[in-house]
């Protein structure tokens, strides 16, 4: 955590000095989630090509936000836009890659993977109905482990986050309460809790936090090893994180099925599905101001769908499979221009 923090405090500086010093650099914002594989990406593409990333990991919100006032080449968000909002802004989307997010528990003597929880019990802890860990419905669920009778502390998401809406997609799909009262956004009003900025602040605030749960993606809890809980999937039966049950549930997805492949991936059935998966997109404008950054933007996305995959896998990314590349790649070559209406990569 503390390698990545100082990464990010490093990126953000360069991006906010060095915008434009070099033609050939990359500036992007948004999405946390996938904040550890761009790093890691960023990362060795300097090292063969020369040209930087700078990434600055601000929350989808943000990075939708910054791409609209066409303030950085790229946007990154885990909440894909509505066509009709590509349309208006003039931005091409499509995923980058995809992961789990899960949720993440602070109890003593509770190792990784030991806890189970469902989706309505998930829902009734995060609206504050839940209050304790020796609730009945948590004991049910876990007739082997030993629950204290501590206050649940929830930590949520305080900035406009893409993984608060998958989240929150979710818990909407497995509780009509939770859709009813809170519902589906990248910022939602949340009924219990104190809030925590990025993957990376709710990460942090439970690892800090005695008798807290959280929910971040499965990279955050990997590095800084959190105690991730196992969930009861739409079939009915019990999962744990890994690439394997991210894949799974991302095996039927059609992709094409929606403007700018904003395909949701939770809830998704199969026996080893795992409910909460999730993709994230990039935003580019159709026509970019500098065709030039674009245009190497899509060489570095271009470059980690056929060299990033091992990379992402190695921190439980699911990679985008080679048929969705090469739509993707297909789009490029129809959607994003230059003013003359030259496109800016060529589809393979």
């Amino acid at each position: 955590m503390k390698l990545w923090t100082t990464l990010l405090t490093a990126g953000m500086a360069v991006a906010t000095v060095a915008f434009g010093a070099q033609a050939a650099d990359i500036s992007g914002a948004g999405a946390t989630f996938p904040y550890p594989i761009y790093a890691k990406w960023a990362d060795a593409y300097k090292k063969e090509t020369g040209v930087s990333l700078n990434y600055q990991s601000i929350g989808s919100g943000g990075g939708i936000k910054q791409i609209k006032a066409k303030t950085v080449t790229f946007g990154a968000s885990d909440a894909p836009l509505k066509g009709d909002d590509l349309e208006k802004s003039g931005l091409a989307q499509f995923p980058m890659v995809m992961g789990g997010i899960v949720p993440v528990v602070n109890l003593e003597g509770v190792k990784p993977g030991e806890l189970v929880l469902d989706g309505p019990t998930l829902a009734k802890i995060f609206l504050g109905e839940i209050k304790k860990w020796d609730d009945p419905k948590i004991k049910a669920l876990n007739p082997g482990v030993s629950l204290p009778s501590r206050a649940i502390a929830v930590v949520h998401r305080s900035d406009g986050s893409g993984t608060t809406f998958n989240f929150a997609y979710y818990l909407a799909e497995v509780s009509p309460e939770w859709k009813a009262k809170v519902g589906v956004a990248t910022a939602v009003q949340w009924p219990a809790g104190i809030g925590a900025k990025g993957n990376e602040g709710v990460a942090n605030n439970v690892s800090n936090t005695a008798g807290s749960i959280g929910y971040v993606e499965y990279a955050y809890a990997k590095q800084n090893n959190l105690t991730f809980t196992r969930m009861i999937n739409r079939d009915g039966k019990v999962v744990a994180p890994s690439a394997e049950t991210f894949q799974a549930a991302a095996a039927n997805a059609n992709w094409k099925s929606q403007p700018g492949f904003g395909v949701i991936l939770a809830n998704q059935p199969g026996e080893t599905s795992w409910p909460m998966t999730a993709a994230t997109w990039i935003l580019i404008h159709k026509q970019p101001q500098d065709p030039e950054a674009a245009r190497e933007a899509l060489k570095f996305f271009a470059w980690a769908y056929a060299k990033g995959g091992r990379m992402a896998e190695e921190l439980d990314y699911v990679p985008m499979p080679g048929n969705v590349v090469k739509d993707i790649e297909q789009y490029w070559a129809s959607e994003i221009k230059d003013a003359s209406g030259k496109p800016l990569h060529a589809a393979m």
